[in-house]
C-alpha cells in the first residue's frame, strides 16, 4: 500500500471529488480500486451476514469484505467471530466457500494446524519441532487474523477490519432505523435468511451500483421497454381482471418523474441514505390475508400502523449494500476489480408472517434482481456502457450536481427532493473521509 499512497496522496484524491462533479478515474483507475480495498473497506463497517446463517455452534459462512476473504463462525459460547480465511502457517485458505459446520475447532487441510472458533491457535502437530526456533516471537503463533471489531445488530452481522476506527453506532447512527423497521415487520420480531441467493456479474465499478439505488431519474427511461411494456399490456386487459403479483411489482418502475420526485430522499452522515420518505414503489401492494391480523396481535393496532406505514424504497448502507425493508431483500455489491462487481441478492423470511408474504419476496427477487430479470438487465446494460464510456480520454468529469445546494450534508439527517443527486454526493463525501484522511493531505 505504500507505493499506492505515494501515487495517490490525500491532496490528489481530494482533487478527484468536487461539490457536484466526480473525476472518471474513481471508476476506472485500478490503483484507486486497490487503495479502496486497503483503506475504505478496512476502515468502514461492512455487512458480512446474518445470524440465522450460523444458528448452531461451529456453523460457518464464508464471504468477503472488500478484497479480504472472511469466515463467520458461531462460537461455542454463542457469540459470532469474523475471521480472515487464511491459515497463519502457510497461508492456506482454511474453509471452503459456502457454509457448513466446523465442529469445535478449525483444522487446516494442509498441515493440520488447529484453531479455536475464536481464531486462537490450539495445536500444532509435532510441536516440539519449533522448540528453540523463535516461534514464540513469530506471527504464526498469534493464530488467525480477526476483524478488528464485530457488531451484531438485530441479527445483522457487521465488522470493521481495522483494529481502530469509527465506532459502529457513530458510523450508522439513525440509519439503523431501516433495519429496525425491516425486523419489526415480522410478527415474531425476527428474520431468517431463506430462499437461497442470486448472484450475477456486472462489468462495471461497484460505486455505479451504489449510486443507482437512489437515482430516481432513470426508471422511466431505462425501464421503459420492460416495465413500460408490462404496464401497456396490463392496461389492455379486460376491466376486472385480477392483477398478478408480477404486474404489481413491475409496473411501479415505469412511474413518472413527479412520482419519484415526491417520494423524497433522506440522507444520513457517512454515506448512508434512502429513497421513499413519503411514498415508494412498494407502497401499493395488495394486502396479504392474515398478515395484518398477526401484526396487530403482536404489536397492537397503533404500532402496526406505524411499522407498516413506513414506505422506504432503497436504503444504501455505504459502502456497498442496499436494503429493501418493505419487500425484505438485501443486495451486496462485491467489488472484484475497478471494472468488475459481483452482485448478491438475498431474501429474508418474516418469522410469524403468512407464507404468501415470503412468496412475494422471492418473486420480487427473481423478477427484479436475478440474471433472468428483464428490469435488472436494463440497469446492467447502462452500467457497462458507462464503464466503457468512461475509458475515453475526453470529458474527464461525471456530473452529480442535480439539485445541489451549497452547504448540504452538514445536518444529522436531511430530506431532499426525490430526484436530487444529494445521496450520491453524500457517498462521495464519505468516500473522501476514508480514502484521504487528514494525515494524508501532505504531498
Amino acid at each position: 500500500m505504500g507505493d499506492l499512497a505515494k501515487r495517490w496522496n490525500g491532496a490528489e484524491l481530494r482533487a478527484l471529488i468536487r461539490d457536484n462533479e466526480v473525476h472518471r478515474a474513481v471508476y476506472t483507475d485500478p490503483e484507486i480500486f486497490n487503495l479502496e480495498m486497503a483503506r475504505l473497506f478496512r476502515a468502514s463497517w461492512a455487512y458480512v451476514g446474518h445470524a440465522s446463517q450460523v444458528p448452531n455452534a461451529g456453523d460457518y459462512f464464508t464471504t468477503t469484505v472488500g478484497a479480504e476473504p472472511v469466515v463467520i463462525v458461531r462460537r461455542g459460547d454463542g457469540g459470532i467471530s469474523v475471521l480472515i480465511n487464511r491459515c497463519s502457517h502457510k497461508g492456506v485458505r482454511l474453509v471452503s466457500e459456502g457454509s457448513g459446520n466446523l465442529g469445535k475447532f478449525i483444522r487446516c487441510p494442509y498441515h493440520a494446524w488447529t484453531f479455536g472458533t475464536d481464531g486462537a491457535l490450539q495445536n500444532i502437530p509435532l510441536r516440539e519441532g519449533y522448540d528453540g526456533t523463535g516461534f514464540d516471537a513469530a506471527e504464526a503463533r498469534l493464530g488467525l487474523a480477526r476483524a478488528g471489531a464485530v457488531e451484531v445488530y438485530r441479527e445483522f452481522v457487521f465488522c470493521r477490519l481495522n483494529d481502530e476506527g469509527i465506532r459502529f453506532n457513530d458510523y450508522f447512527g439513525e440509519s439503523l432505523s431501516t433495519l429496525d423497521n425491516m425486523v419489526d415487520r415480522a410478527p415474531a420480531g425476527r428474520l431468517e435468511v431463506a430462499g437461497g441467493v442470486l448472484r450475477y456479474m456486472h462489468q462495471c465499478n461497484w460505486k455505479m451500483l451504489a449510486e443507482n439505488q437512489t437515482d430516481t431519474c432513470h426508471p422511466m427511461v431505462a425501464h421503459e421497454s420492460s416495465a413500460g411494456t408490462t404496464v401497456r399490456i396490463w392496461n389492455e386487459q379486460p376491466e376486472g381482471t385480477p392483477k398478478p403479483m408480477a404486474v404489481e411489482q413491475f409496473a411501479p418502475f415505469a412511474s413518472s418523474y413527479k412520482f419519484f420526485d415526491n417520494m423524497g430522499i433522506r440522507i444520513w452522515p457517512n454515506g448512508h441514505g434512502h429513497t421513499g420518505v413519503s411514498d415508494s414503489i412498494h407502497a401499493a401492494y395488495s394486502p396479504i390475508p392474515g398478515y395484518h391480523e398477526a401484526m396487530v396481535a403482536a404489536y397492537g393496532e397503533e404500532r402496526t400502523r406505524h411499522i407498516l406505514g413506513e414506505v422506504r424504497h432503497n436504503t444504501v448502507y455505504f459502502p456497498n449494500i442496499m436494503v429493501k425493508g418493505p419487500i425484505q431483500t438485501l443486495r451486496v455489491f462485491r467489488p472484484l476489480a475497478a471494472d468488475r462487481t459481483l452482485v448478491e441478492s438475498w431474501t429474508f423470511r418474516l418469522v410469524g408472517a403468512p407464507d404468501l408474504l415470503f412468496e412475494r419476496t422471492c418473486m420480487y427477487n427473481r423478477l427484479i434482481n436475478s440474471p433472468a430479470s428483464i428490469v435488472g438487465h436494463d440497469d446492467l446494460e447502462v452500467y457497462e456502457r458507462a464503464q466503457q464510456g468512461l475509458q475515453t480520454g475526453f470529458r474527464d468529469w461525471v456530473n452529480v450536481g442535480r439539485l445541489f445546494q451549497t452547504g448540504e450534508g452538514t445536518a444529522n439527517a436531511e430530506v431532499v427532493r426525490g430526484t436530487s443527486e444529494a445521496q450520491m454526493r453524500n457517498q462521495f463525501r464519505a468516500w473522501l473521509r476514508f480514502m484521504a484522511p487528514p494525515q494524508e493531505l501532505a504531498p
